[in-house]
């Protein structure tokens, strides 16, 4: 039997060598690991602590053509979740959803939707107090992303013209979805630790450098735009009309200055808002510009040669019949010359004229100055009107063309058509971007025809249906037009558009306009009385603005830049009415 001594030396011989064993095997294996494994274990470990997170791209701003801003991008917070680590207590999720001011049940349904994801966002675009305070919270699972929030300076005034972009910061409507792949740019990437609330504690390294998207100058003069805004909205209210749209070009150019409709909306807070108003009226709806296009009839009338302006046309007794149909005009004129057919806007005058045309030249005038055709310009949703072959054309047709109807247009078009007669028979192209040349026009009419109906249409002005559009010290040259809108059981009796497009000075134009005023319901519905006024105050401030010297001289009593303010809405009661003083 053995001795307990030996007994003892043994058992401790033996526990001694297992030690020595295992720690043998321990540093066999740490050896191995560091050296040999070393690779595959540093990956799973940056694997569970190294993330790789999107860096966003700065969007480029818009800016007016005089560098004024329009529309710009600014640093903003955005709240996320990891909804696999989003353990709260109940009074955490209360202060958690207090601190985002969002609904509780909200909240968790949110977070709940997505429990087998490993991100949601919470909600974006927060103040910078409201993230300081999150992540002050320490709240489990919950982190912050660094975004950028669109911001519109000008506000309504220019709503319809730049549209916006979405929570992601890419372009939904107008110039921002247009232009969206300028101004976007390219977002970037970088390496970081993250601990276990999901907090970034180290950046390591910069995968892919975020490159801004670029800037974008406009053509629009804001200063103008204001203005132009100012007017329509005014004359919106004061004749209970539906709608309004007005569209300013420089005629040398084709630049857009202005271009404003009504009603309008905040693109900086468009919480309720219907998909409706955020179209630009001024390109996406159509119309037939009535009066306003008797001047295209004459002047395909002049080019043929066989008409001149004292050419002597027979109205009485203020209508005909063409078939079945019959054209009026509002008196009997008796007998007109061609140029008293513009100032008159003598239905029966330009019809009869229209008739003594082959149809092809009509069609040709039509088309060349852009009828039937988009402008080229890319603006999202433009709609190219409509302008039937001159081979599917019956008599009636060709009579009502020569007074506007059988076609329709936008807004835009019509301003563009205009700026053939401003620039001596050629045509420009439209840009909303700022240019620092003209560019290449295409010739439609000949300067000759072009500067008689110039003169036409500032007799218009001076003793003709347009008279409140006249400007103190400057030649106005334009066309008034009063339209039935079309309704599912034909034109209506009682419903108008009333329109105005004029250029200014007559003598040498530089700015064309033209206002569009939808369904007056004020007791005023003449062009000349509606739209008129509204291209006056707007034009004469903008010629004030643009340092345009004028070009007549004053008469009696008469002030430059007299401006008188338009009635404004505090002006007028709920329907319309200017109170007793």
């Amino acid at each position: 039997m053995a001795q307990p001594a030996t007994l003892y030396a043994g058992r401790r011989f033996t526990a001694i060598a297992i030690f020595i064993a295992a720690a043998v095997g321990l540093i066999g294996r740490g050896i191995d690991l560091q050296f040999r494994d070393r690779q595959f274990l540093q990956s799973h470990g940056d694997a569970r602590i190294l993330r790789e997170v999107r860096t966003p791209a700065h969007r480029g701003i818009i800016v007016d053509r005089l560098g004024e801003p329009l529309a710009i991008s600014t640093p903003v917070s955005s709240v996320w979740a990891n909804p696999r680590k989003l353990s709260l207590s109940p009074e955490q999720w209360r202060r958690l959803a207090t601190t985002l001011d969002v609904d509780r049940g909200m909240l968790r349904s949110v977070v709940a939707a997505r429990r087998d994801k490993d991100f949601v966002y919470l909600k974006r675009q927060v103040p910078p107090d409201i993230a300081a305070r999150v992540t002050a919270g320490g709240f489990q699972g919950v982190g912050i992303d660094r975004e950028f929030r669109r911001y519109y300076p000008a506000g309504e005034v220019a709503a319809h013209l730049l549209g916006f972009t979405n929570v992601d910061d890419n372009g939904q409507e107008g110039l921002e979805l247009a232009y969206d792949h300028y101004l976007r740019g390219s977002p970037g990437a970088k390496r970081v630790i993250k601990d276990n609330l999901g907090r970034v504690v180290e950046n390591v390294e910069n995968v892919r450098t975020a490159v801004p998207g670029q800037n974008l100058v406009l053509s629009i003069d804001k200063r103008i735009q204001y203005v132009a805004y100012r007017e329509l909205k005014a004359a919106v209210f004061a004749n209970r009309a539906q709608s309004g749209t007005m569209v300013i070009l420089d005629s040398r150019t084709g630049e857009v200055l202005a271009m404003v409709n009504q009603p309008s909306y905040n693109p900086n807070n468009r919480s309720g808002l219907r998909g409706e108003y955020f179209r630009n009226r001024a390109v996406t709806d159509v119309f037939e510009p009535g009066s306003t296009l008797k001047p295209f009839t004459i002047a395909a009338a002049l080019e043929t040669g066989e008409f001149r302006p004292t050419t002597p046309i027979e109205t009485n007794p203020g209508f005909f019949t063409v078939g079945q149909y019959k054209v009026r005009d509002v008196h009997n004129y008796g007998t007109l010359n061609v140029a008293s057919v513009i100032t008159k806007s003598s239905n029966v005058g330009a019809a009869k004229i229209a008739l003594a045309l082959e149809p092809r030249r009509l069609w040709q005038m039509l088309s060349a100055v852009g009828f039937g055709a988009l402008t080229n310009t890319g603006f999202p949703g433009e709609a190219p009107g409509r302008l039937t072959d001159f081979r599917h054309w019956r008599e009636i047709e060709q009579a009502t063309l020569a007074f506007g109807y059988g076609l329709s247009a936008n807004a835009l078009q019509l301003a563009r058509a205009y700026t053939a007669f401003a620039n001596g028979g050629t045509l420009t192209p439209v840009s909303f971007l700022r240019l620092d040349r003209a560019p290449p026009g295409r010739r439609v009419v000949s300067p000759a025809t072009a500067q008689e109906i110039r003169a036409m249409l500032e007799t218009v002005i001076r003793s003709g249906t347009g008279r409140l559009a006249h400007i103190a010290g400057y030649r106005v040259a334009g066309k008034t037009g009063t339209v039935h809108k079309t309704t599912a059981r034909g034109y209506a009796e009682d419903r108008y558009l009333s329109l105005f497009a004029g250029m200014v000075p007559a003598s040498n134009p530089r700015l064309v306009a033209v206002v569009v005023v939808d369904d007056p319901r004020n007791g005023e519905y003449f062009g000349g009385r509606v739209a008129a006024p509204v291209f006056s105050r707007v034009m004469q401030e903008a010629l004030r603005l643009l340092n345009i010297p004028p070009d007549e001289p004053l008469e009696n009593g008469e002030q430059m830049y007299a401006y008188v303010p338009p009635a404004s809405p505090e002006s007028f009661d709920d329907m319309g009415h200017r109170p007793e003083p």
